[in-house]
């Protein structure tokens, strides 16, 4: 279970992150992303239609319960973290269209997300209060048009703020590790394989199908990298807030497996799928022309 203190700083982290994430973009980015929107419509047609539909495979055919299932779900629905602009750039992809990818992702879904759980979660026949995820999305677009408006301001507070959000975006890992993980171990000792299956799976196989989506559509290397990342690397903090501010007791903590656990194994997967990117033969990069698309 999420405590009262716990749930306090989670609200304060969780502010800070849409903060930074707001900071690191301007009017203009969007301009410039409709201008040429293709990047941007597939990233969000792989975040809200792909990965919902990988958690939903997951929910149905491993062994779990209907708290997990929930788990599941939610966190698949979610839109792309901060997390993933790190790893773009570590993995030589595109970070500008990562940056723009994230933050569209959560301004859609506001609007997709409560409707892609419901269908999910009527064809597994569980019960999600969408009317309380709906009121934290809304909530959270405040502190990103705050973060946007520092930008406008003053560019030097708006990066320094756009540092903040990325730096506690990983020391939110951390607080995972020093806070839920140890009054929950008893939790952990007791859950079966199949949640740490769907936990680990759920960014593994969204990874993949991203960037083979985006290679089958031909876009450049690099941006295929930034789609697969954006796909497979979901909003941990949000889905885990969301749990809390939505659920109590024990059905919190069932529900809260899946979303802490990913946001753990997350970082592993996309450590290796970073020196795989690094690592692989680029050559055809040299051959096309660098850019959004």
């Amino acid at each position: 279970m999420v405590g009262q203190f716990e749930q306090a700083i989670l609200a304060l982290m969780i502010f800070v992150i849409m903060l930074g994430m707001g900071a690191s973009l301007t009017p203009r980015d969007f301009i410039l992303a409709l201008k040429r929107p293709y990047g941007l419509m597939i990233g969000v047609a792989s975040q809200y239609g792909a990965m919902p539909l990988i958690g939903f495979f997951l929910a149905l055919t491993l062994p779990v319960s209907d708290p997990i299932k929930i788990g599941i779900l939610i966190m698949s629905c979610m839109p792309g973290g901060t997390t993933s602009n790190i790893f773009t750039y570590f993995s030589k992809g595109n970070l500008a269209l990562s940056v723009l990818m994230t933050v569209t992702s959560t301004v859609f879904g506001v609007v997709l997300i409560p409707i892609v759980l419901v269908v999910y979660a009527g064809a597994l026949d569980v019960d999600i209060p969408r009317e309380n995820i709906i009121a934290t999305l809304i909530l959270l677009l405040v502190p990103v048009a705050i973060g946007m408006v520092l930008r406008k301001l003053n560019a030097n507070v708006g990066a320094v703020t756009e540092f903040m959000g990325s730096l506690l975006a990983v020391f939110f890992i951390a607080f995972l590790i020093v806070s839920w993980i140890p009054r929950n171990f008893a939790f952990l000792m007791e859950t079966g394989w199949a949640t740490y299956a769907a936990s680990i799976a759920l960014g593994l196989i969204g990874i993949t199908v991203g960037y083979l989506f985006a290679k089958a559509l031909r876009l450049h290397p690099r941006n295929a990298r930034t789609v697969g990342l954006e796909t497979g690397i979901q909003n941990g903090p949000l889905a885990i807030a969301i749990v809390a501010f939505t659920f109590s007791g024990a059905e919190q903590q069932a529900v809260n497996a899946v979303p802490v656990l990913y946001s753990l194994f997350i970082v592993i997967v996309s450590t290796l799928v970073t020196l795989y990117f690094r690592r692989a033969n680029t050559a055809a990069e040299q051959k096309m022309p660098d850019g959004l698309l």
